[in-house]
C-alpha cells in the first residue's frame, strides 16, 4: 500500500496530491475533480472508485504515486475478509453487449436460457452454466466464429459414451489442417487477401515505421517454405524450432502443419545438453535456427548451441539482414538455400488434411526436476485456445494482439492460433520486451491486445519504460506464468486509463487456461473471475472432498475431465498416472488433476496461490508461499519481489519461515533485520498473528526457467543446506 494513503478518499488533501507529484495549481484542480466525481458516492468504495475512472480524473501521464494515493484511500476501509477482493474496473451495461460473448448471449440467450436470460451481464453465471452442461451447443456456436474450414465433418462435437476415456472424444471424424485455416480470407471476419497478418519491428528501430504483412504474402512465404520441406523430408517428420517468435518463426511453424508435418518447440534460451535432450525424446529430424540472438543490442550466440545439442540437420536462419554470421556445418544448410529448393516448383501449395486429433506440434513441461514431460498437441488445441481467447480475452478481427513470448513455450502456439482464427493481427517484436523500444513498438503498432507475464510489468514500472508514450488503444491487458502483484497491475492498468486485466491460469497440456478473467464480470487486481468458458472444477479439501461450490475455501483443484483441448496421452510418461491416479470421482467422472492451490474468496473471485508442493505449514495453519509474498512485496518501498519458502530444521520440529528478498536497485546492502521485522509486523498485521519469520536473506536476483517460472524448490535446497552448514559450524 502507499504510503500516503488516507483512510479514505474523502481525507485526501492538497498536500498529499503534491507530495504525489502535482504542482500546488494542478493539485488544486486534480482535487476539486476528484471531489465532483466522488462527491454523491458516499461510503460506497466501489461506486467511488468506478467515478473516479469514469470521470477520467487519473490520466495515464500522472505520477504512478497519485494513482496509488487515490486507489487506497478508495478502498482504504474495504475489507477483504467479509467482501472479497476490492474491483478496479466494471463491466458497461452498453458495452459489454458489443463484446464476443455479449454478442452471442444477446443472439442466443433468449432461446437457450428462456424466460432467466436478461442480459449478457446478470445472466452470464447462467450462460457459462450451459456452456458446461450443454458442450454440443456451446461448441457449436464458437465454432461459427473461427475461421475453422473442415474438409469432413466431426460426426459430433463430443463423444462420453466410453467411460474408459475419461476426457471424451471430440470432433471424431472431423478432417481439416488447421494452419490452412489460419491463411485464408474469411468473409464473416471481413479478412481478405489484403488483410495485414502480421506488424512487427527489428529492436533498434524504434524510428522508422513498423512492418507490415498482408494475408496473401503470409500465405505465399508459407507455401514457398512448405514446398522446400517436401524436397527433403517425408510426411510425418518432426521438425524443431528453436529461435526467437520473429515473422520467419511463425512462417516456418505454418508451413511444418501444413506440410503435415510435426513442430518440435524448443524455447530459444535452452543450453545444448537441454536442446539435445528435447531433440531426442521428440525423436526430430531437423532443427530450424537463428544464428544469433539479437536482444538489448547484444549479439548472443544460437547456431553454436544448436550444433553443440544435436546432430539432427539444421536450416540457419540470419537473425538480421540476408546474410549469416556463421558458417554452416556439413549437412546443415542456410536459410537462402533452404528456400531455394522450392525453386521450380508450383508457387501453390496443397495442404494435407487430417484428422482432428492428429499430431501437429510437441511441446515440453518446464523440466526443472527431471526428463520434461513430453506433450502433444493436436488439431483440436488450437481451435481451443482460439476460442478461450475470443470469449475471455474479448479478440475481435482487426484487433492488433501482442504477447512476448517464445514457439518453445505454450504462448507461442497459442498466440499464433488466437490471432489468425480469429482475424486479428499478429504483432511481433523481433528483440527484448524488456527495453523501451518495445514499449514504444506498443503504441506505433496500435497494440489493442497486449499480453504479458508479471516480471516483465515490474521491469517496465521500474524503469518507467511507458513514460510519454501512448498506451491508450489498448482495449484489454492480460497476464499469465505466475502471481501477478497488485500495486504493479495498479500501474500497468493505469497506463491504460484503467482496461481490464484478464488474469489466464491454465497448461500446455490444456491448450488453454482453466482459470480466467472475463469481461462481464467486475475484474480485480491479480484476482480470477472463474472457470473458462465450458470449464469446471471443485476445489478439494484435505480428504480429496469438494467444497460446495459457492462456499469460500482453499484447497487443490480438481477440473471435470470432459476438458476440449486438453491431452488424453504423454509421448514420454503414463498420462492416466500423471493427471488421475488418485483423484477423487466427481458425478460419475474421475476428476483431472492439475495441481494448483487456489481460493474462492468472499465475492466469488479466485485467486492462485501455488502449485500443491509449495504450501507450508506454520504452526499447524497451512497456508501457500504466494500469500506471503503478496503481503511481504508491499512491506518496504526498497523491495522488488520476495520469496517465502518454508526450511524443516534438521533436528526436527516444526517448519520455519524464509523470506529471501530482492532489492530494487539490485544490491544486497540492506539491513536484513530491518526487513526481517517489516516483513513481520505486515504479516502479524494483512495475514496471521501466529506466523513467524525465522529468517531473511537478501540475494541479487532469483533462479527461474527458461520460462521465466520461479524455482522455488532449488531456493528452499539452497537454504536448507546454508542453514545446515551454519549449524555445524
Amino acid at each position: 500500500m502507499a504510503a500516503t494513503a488516507r483512510g479514505s478518499v474523502g481525507e485526501i488533501r492538497a498536500g498529499d496530491v503534491e507530495a504525489a507529484g502535482l504542482t500546488a495549481a494542478d493539485a488544486v484542480a486534480f482535487l476539486a475533480a476528484l471531489r465532483s466525481a466522488t462527491g454523491k458516492c458516499g461510503a460506497d468504495a466501489a461506486a467511488a472508485w468506478a467515478a473516479v475512472v469514469a470521470a477520467g480524473v487519473l490520466r495515464p501521464d500522472h505520477p504512478h504515486a497519485l494513482h496509488q494515493l487515490v486507489y487506497y484511500s478508495v478502498y482504504a476501509g474495504w475489507d477483504r475478509a467479509q467482501r472479497g477482493p476490492p474491483p478496479y474496473w466494471f463491466p458497461s451495461p452498453t458495452d459489454c453487449k458489443q463484446t464476443n460473448l455479449g454478442r452471442v448471449m444477446e443472439e442466443n440467450g433468449p432461446k437457450l436460457l428462456g424466460a432467466s436470460y436478461k442480459d449478457p451481464i446478470s445472466s452470464f453465471g447462467l450462460f457459462h452454466k450451459f456452456s458446461v452442461q450443454n458442450q454440443e451447443v456451446y461448441w457449436k456456436l464458437v465454432l461459427k466464429e473461427l475461421s475453422v474450414k473442415f474438409v469432413r465433418e466431426p460426426k459430433t462435437i463430443l463423444d462420453a459414451s466410453d467411460k474408459s476415456k475419461k476426457g471424451g472424444s471430440w470432433f471424431p471424424g472431423a478432417v481439416l489442417n488447421i494452419a490452412e485455416c489460419c491463411l485464408l480470407p474469411w468473409p464473416s471476419q471481413n479478412r481478405t487477401d489484403d488483410s495485414i497478418a502480421i506488424v512487427w519491428r527489428d529492436e533498434g528501430f524504434g524510428d522508422y515505421p513498423v512492418n507490415r504483412m498482408s494475408l496473401k504474402e503470409l500465405r505465399t512465404q508459407v507455401m514457398t517454405v512448405a514446398n522446400a520441406l517436401d524436397t527433403i523430408f517425408r510426411k510425418g517428420d518432426r521438425i524443431a524450432i528453436d529461435m526467437p517468435m520473429t515473422c520467419n518463426a511463425v512462417i516456418v511453424y505454418l508451413a511444418i502443419i501444413l506440410g503435415g508435418f510435426v513442430v518440435v518447440g524448443i524455447a530459444d534460451s535452452f543450453a545444448p545438453q537441454e536442446i539435445g535432450n528435447r531433440m531426442r525424446v521428440a525423436k526430430a529430424k531437423a532443427i530450424f535456427t537463428q544464428d544469433f540472438i539479437i536482444r538489448g543490442g547484444k549479439k548472443f550466440p544460437l547456431y553454436s548451441r544448436v550444433m553443440e545439442g544435436t546432430s539432427a540437420k539444421a536450416i540457419v536462419i540470419p537473425a538480421t539482414g540476408d546474410s549469416l554470421g556463421v558458417t554452416p556445418r556439413n549437412g546443415d544448410m542456410s536459410w537462402k538455400d533452404f528456400l531455394s529448393c522450392a525453386a521450380g516448383r508450383s508457387s501453390m501449395y496443397s495442404p494435407v488434411y487430417q484428422s482432428a486429433d492428429s499430431l501437429i506440434n510437441i511441446l515440453f513441461s518446464s523440466g526443472t526436476t527431471g526428463e520434461p514431460k513430453v506433450i502433444p498437441w493436436t488439431q483440436l488445441c488450437p481451435i481451443r485456445c482460439a476460442a478461450d481467447t475470443w470469449a475471455h480475452l474479448d479478440l475481435r478481427p482487426k484487433d492488433v494482439d501482442l504477447w512476448p513470448t517464445n514457439l518453445g513455450w505454450v504462448m507461442g502456439p497459442i498466440q499464433i492460433f488466437s490471432c489468425f482464427l480469429n482475424g486479428a493481427t499478429l504483432a511481433l517484436y523481433h528483440g527484448s520486451p524488456l527495453g523501451r523500444g518495445f514499449c514504444k513498438f506498443v503504441q506505433d503498432a496500435r497494440v489493442s491486445v497486449l499480453g504479458s507475464v508479471p516480471s516483465l510489468v515490474k521491469s517496465w514500472k521500474a524503469g518507467n519504460l511507458t513514460q510519454g508514450l501512448d498506451w491508450t488503444k489498448i482495449r484489454v491487458l492480460a497476464t499469465t506464468g505466475e502471481a501477478s502483484d497488485i500495486d504493479d497491475n495498479l500501474w500497468l492498468s493505469s497506463r491504460t486509463c484503467y482496461k481490464p486485466i484478464v488474469e489466464c491460469c491454465g497448461g500446455t497440456e490444456l491448450a488453454s487456461s482453466y482459470i480466467q478473467g472475463r469481461l462481464l464480470q467486475p475484474q480485480a487486481f491479480g484476482a480470477f473471475s472463474g472457470p473458462s468458458m465450458s470449464t469446471w472444477f471443485v476445489i478439494l479439501d484435505e480428504q480429496g472432498n469438494p467444497y460446495p461450490d459457492d462456499l469460500p475455501c482453499s484447497g487443490e483443484v480438481g477440473l471435470f475431465p470432459l476438458y476440449f483441448g486438453a491431452t488424453n496421452r504423454l509421448l514420454n510418461a503414463d498420462h492416466d498416472k500423471v493427471y488421475f491416479d488418485g483423484m477423487p470421482i466427481y458425478r460419475g467422472r474421475q476428476l483431472r488433476r492439475h495441481g494448483d492451490i487456489i481460493q474462492r474468496t468472499v465475492g466469488g473471485y479466485y485467486i492462485v496461490q501455488g502449485r500443491a508442493d509449495d504450501t507450508m505449514n506454520l504452526g499447524g495453519i497451512k497456508t501457500s508461499s504466494v500469500e506471503i509474498e503478496r503481503v511481504c512485496n508491499g512491506a518496504d518501498d526498497g523491495l522488488l519481489e520476495t520469496v517465502a519458502v518454508s526450511i524443516k530444521p534438521s533436528g526436527g520440529g516444526l517448519e520455519q519461515l524464509a523470506i529471501l528478498a530482492v532489492l530494487k536497485d539490485g544490491s544486497t546492502a540492506c539491513d536484513a533485520n530491518l526487513l526481517k521485522s517489516k516483513f513481520q509486523r505486515a504479516i502479524q498485521k494483512n495475514l496471521n498473528p501466529l506466523f513467524k519469520v525465522s529468517y531473511v536473506k537478501i540475494v541479487p536476483e532469483f533462479p527461474r526457467t527458461a520460462s521465466n517460472k520461479l524455482l522455488r524448490r532449488v531456493l528452499r535446497d539452497q537454504l536448507k543446506q546454508e542453514l545446515a552448514n551454519r549449524s555445524k559450524l
